[in-house]
């Protein structure tokens, strides 16, 4: 299946960093948080790419135009560096579509504006591109496959994130304040499966949950996949730390890839 990556937002709760570069293009590592997410998508088989871009559309452009894959890669290094014979390659055979969807669409917006790079697809993948995740991708594919009068599934999450709900009443009195973790709600994490039916619920502009998301409610035909495992999305630079930490202490959870067998 193709997938379709949002990456044309200006990132403002991380300006540390999107004051230069997009939030997509923040490094992980050796590589930026949208390379972590392509890979993974690519570990699971799919390796067709739809980059949405935006907000400093040219870097990421380069990025890929001037990929340096020793970065990542064993290689040996000959003859003064002019012989370089890589051990293994991470891009060599993925395919990426880069669409210039503008500066200040919404999601919705972005959606509409690759459809017609989207022909021939009857399901395909798309991600917000700020979330890193262990999700067994082909059992939430399977899951959804089954479910032929869907349209639309998302991955939900519980999540541990430094967030606090708020109960009060009309007059502003405060009756309780939950810590994201102690409560049962979910969040939605920007891991989406599409059937090509999603574009009969939409209208340009529309943002794609506000839009087309409540219209499939309505219509009974959005469902979400509950994973229990690891998600963390990258907003503010306290999330960036927190993924760093996790990436430092060596085995980062998300790089599925690095598994031999990984089961849900």
């Amino acid at each position: 299946m193709k997938v379709v990556l949002f990456c044309g937002g200006q990132g403002i709760r991380l300006r540390d960093y999107s004051d230069q570069i997009p939030k997509p293009m923040v490094n992980i590592g050796y590589r930026p948080i949208l390379w972590n997410i392509m890979k993974y998508y690519a570990h699971y088989g799919h390796k067709d790419f739809i980059l949405c871009l935006g907000y400093k559309a040219d870097i990421i452009k380069n990025y890929f135009m001037n990929y340096d894959e020793t970065i990542s890669n064993d290689f040996v290094f000959k003859n003064g560096g002019k012989d370089i014979e890589l051990q293994n390659s991470d891009i060599h055979d993925w395919k990426i579509t880069f669409v210039d969807t503008g500066i200040n669409s919404n999601i919705g917006m972005r959606l509409m504006q690759v459809k017609e790079y989207l022909k021939g697809e009857e399901m395909f993948l798309a991600n917000y591109s700020d979330g890193l995740t262990d999700l067994h991708l082909p059992t939430m594919i399977n899951w959804f496959n089954e479910k032929q009068d869907k349209t639309a599934a998302f991955m939900s999450y519980q999540s541990f994130q430094s967030f606090h709900f708020v109960d009060k009443e009309d007059d502003g009195t405060v009756n309780q304040i939950s810590q994201t973790g102690s409560t049962s709600l979910l969040i939605n994490t920007g891991y989406f499966i599409f059937r090509k039916d999603i574009f009969d619920y939409m209208e340009y502009g529309d943002e794609i949950v506000d839009g087309p998301f409540k219209k499939l409610i309505s219509n009974k035909r959005l469902v979400s996949w509950e994973h229990k495992g690891f998600w963390m999305s990258m907003d503010t630079f306290k999330d960036k730390k927190a993924i760093d930490e996790i990436y430092d202490q060596g085995y980062p959870t998300w790089e599925v890839w690095k598994d031999k067998i990984k089961t849900e």
